[in-house]
C-alpha cells in the first residue's frame, strides 16, 4: 500500500475498537445460551470412560486443538483429529467409549458431517459446538453448544471473526465446568505442567533440591573456631554445623557470627566454635515444598536454612542458589 494510502491513526484505532466491541457483545450474549444443553454436554462427558475427541475445519479446527489442549492440561483427556483426515483412516482413533466434540459454524462442514454415520454406527456420543443450532450437525448431536452470534467482526462479513471468539469461549466454559465437576486441584494442575513454573512450585520438594550427607558442613562441640572456619570454607555454605556426641545439631555459626566474634576480639585458635556460635538457626523439614523454604529465606533474610526432619537431627542443607537453579523462583 502507498504510503499516502496509509489510513489516519484514529481509522485504525476506531477500526480496532470496532472490532472489539462487535466480539465483546457476542461473548456477552453467549450467557443466556448456556442452559440444559450445557449442562447434559458437561454430563456426557463426566461419564464417559474415554477421551474428548475433538474435529473442526479451517479456522474451527485451529479453535477446536485449543479447546483440545485446555481439556487435556485442566483434568479431561483429550485430543484433536482432523475431520478430513479420519474419513481417510483416522476414524480409527475414536472409540466407542470415546465423546465426539465437533466444531462447525455453519453446522454442516461437509468433511464433519460426512463422519456422521460412522460415529453412530460406532456408538460414540456426540456433541456439537455451532452458530446454527438449527443445522444438521446440531441436530444430531446429544448436545449442542449454541455459538451462534448476530454478526462477525470482519467488515466483509468473510473471515471468521466474532464466531471463532465465541466458540474459544464455550470451549473454556465447557473445560472450567468440567474441571471444576472432577474437584481438579492446583496440584493436579502442576502434574500436566511439570515444565512450568507452577508445577515446579507445586512439585519441587525440599528433598528434591537439597544437600546432604558428606556435603554437609558439621564440627562437634569443643572443636577450636580454626577449625570450624577450615569446615566453613572447604564446604561453601557461608557456615557450619554443630553437633554434640550423639550428633544432634545444637547451633551453627555463620559468616555473620564470625564478623561479630571478631569484632569482640576473640582469639579464633583458643575459642571453641560452641562459644560463638547461634543457637537459634532457620530449619525447614525435607517434605516441605520448594516453594515454601524460598518464602521462609524471604521471610526471614536469610540464604541458606537447615533441614531438619525431627528435632535436632540434621538432614539436610538447602541454599537459595538451589532453588534458583531448580527455577523454582
Amino acid at each position: 500500500m502507498d504510503v499516502a494510502q496509509i489510513p489516519s491513526r484514529s481509522v485504525l484505532i476506531a477500526s480496532a475498537r470496532k472490532t472489539l466491541k462487535i466480539e465483546l457483545d457476542a461473548v456477552a450474549s453467549l450467557s443466556d445460551r448456556i442452559d440444559e444443553s450445557f449442562a447434559r454436554a458437561c454430563e456426557i462427558i463426566l461419564k464417559s470412560s474415554g477421551r474428548v475427541v475433538v474435529i473442526g475445519m479451517g479456522k474451527s479446527g485451529h479453535i477446536g486443538r485449543k479447546i483440545a489442549a485446555t481439556l487435556a492440561s485442566t483434568g479431561t483427556t483429550a485430543m484433536f483429529v482432523h475431520p478430513a483426515e479420519a474419513s481417510h483412516g483416522d476414524i480409527g482413533m475414536i472409540a466407542s467409549n470415546d465423546v465426539v466434540l465437533a466444531l462447525s459454524n455453519s453446522g454442516s462442514t461437509e468433511e464433519i458431517v460426512g463422519l456422521l454415520p460412522i460415529l453412530k454406527r460406532k456408538a460414540v456420543p456426540l456433541i456439537s459446538l455451532t452458530g446454527n443450532p438449527r443445522s444438521e450437525l446440531a441436530l444430531a448431536a446429544e448436545a449442542n453448544l449454541d455459538g451462534e452470534v448476530s454478526e462477525e467482526a470482519c467488515p466483509l462479513g468473510l473471515a471468521p471473526t466474532s464466531s471463532t471468539t465465541a466458540a474459544l469461549v464455550l470451549g473454556d466454559a465447557l473445560a472450567m465446568a468440567l474441571l471444576e465437576a472432577r474437584g481438579f486441584t492446583r496440584e493436579d494442575f502442576a502434574f500436566s505442567h511439570p515444565g512450568g513454573n507452577l508445577g515446579r512450585r507445586l512439585l519441587v520438594r525440599v528433598r528434591d533440591v537439597m544437600h546432604h550427607g558428606e556435603e554437609l558442613p558439621r564440627v562437634k562441640q569443643g572443636t577450636a573456631l580454626s577449625a570450624a572456619l577450615i569446615e566453613m570454607s572447604g564446604k561453601g555454605f557461608g557456615l557450619t554445623t554443630i553437633t554434640d556426641e550423639a550428633g544432634d545439631i545444637v547451633g551453627v555459626f555463620s559468616d555473620g557470627d564470625l564478623r561479630r566474634a571478631l569484632d569482640s576480639g576473640v582469639d579464633i585458635h583458643r575459642t571453641r566454635v560452641d562459644e560463638v556460635m547461634s543457637a537459634r538457626y532457620h530449619t525447614i523439614d525435607s517434605a516441605s515444598l520448594a516453594a515454601e523454604a524460598a518464602r521462609k529465606m524471604q521471610e526471614a533474610s536469610v540464604y541458606v536454612l537447615i533441614v531438619s526432619d525431627s528435632p535436632g537431627k540434621l538432614s539436610g542443607i538447602i541454599k537459595m542458589h538451589d532453588l534458583l537453579r531448580a527455577n523454582v523462583i
